[in-house]
């Protein structure tokens, strides 16, 4: 495999791999979080951030290896169906918050639907990112809302930083969907490298969000019993 030559796709992929690190480790850290709090919960986040981070590393050797288009075409599937499965379990694990800790039996398999459907989309579509910003903006403008309102009608500890996390990741896919910004700061970025380095943000904020609301949430189950 020969490394591209591309300064914009080298930051790129380079950002690529250190979000898909990020997203990997705290998918990691919620499971073990979830072993001594609720497991449930923790596993939907962890499934959610760590599918980006799949994707993320994905996009590593997509942007940065120079492929055949056969190939680089291959690269995407796996990569597009990651995202597609990652926004559907965050609209998963807004739910479960909103719905006090429980799901219908029929929410995840149909979320997961969903997903595929995005992936199904992309393959008619497939030179087109903006298939995913629309999607993620509908899932994050739902979540905004609806940890607002657990905040102001539940006090809910996480939410402050959860909608911080979704906020960034809003910004975020502006700055994909722009593909306007870049700048040069030792090496050069392009709005790809730009949207990985702000999305790093957001999701370390949505996993503090988590850990917080479950922490705090277990202690108090400690204490009662």
């Amino acid at each position: 495999m020969q490394f591209i030559d591309i300064p914009s796709e080298q930051t790129t992929a380079i950002t690529d791999l250190i979000l898909s690190v990020i997203g990997l480790t705290l998918s990691f850290l919620l499971v073990v979080l979830g072993r001594r709090t609720d497991m449930r919960k923790c596993s939907v986040w962890a499934a959610a951030i760590g599918l980006m981070g799949i994707a993320a590393g994905i996009g590593f050797f997509a942007h940065g290896f120079v492929w055949q288009d056969a190939t680089k075409w291959l690269l995407w599937q796996p990569l597009n169906l990651s995202l597609g499965l990652s926004i559907s379990m965050f609209v998963v694990g807004v739910v479960y918050d909103l719905n006090h800790y429980a799901l219908n039996k029929w929410f995840l398999p149909g979320m997961l639907t969903l997903g595929l459907a995005f992936y199904s989309i992309t393959l008619l579509f497939p030179k087109t990112f903006l298939i995913f910003v629309a999607y993620e903006a509908l899932a994050m403008f739902f979540a905004l809302g609806a940890y607002f309102y657990m905040r102001k009608t539940r006090g809910w500890p996480g939410a402050i930083w959860i909608v911080a996390g979704i906020g960034v990741s809003i910004l975020a896919a502006g700055i994909q969907a722009s593909k306007a910004l870049s700048f040069t700061l030792i090496w050069e970025f392009d709005h790809n490298g730009i949207f990985h380095l702000v999305q790093m943000a957001g999701i370390v904020f949505i996993y503090l969000g988590v850990k917080a609301e479950v922490e705090l949430r277990s202690k108090f189950t400690v204490r009662r019993g």
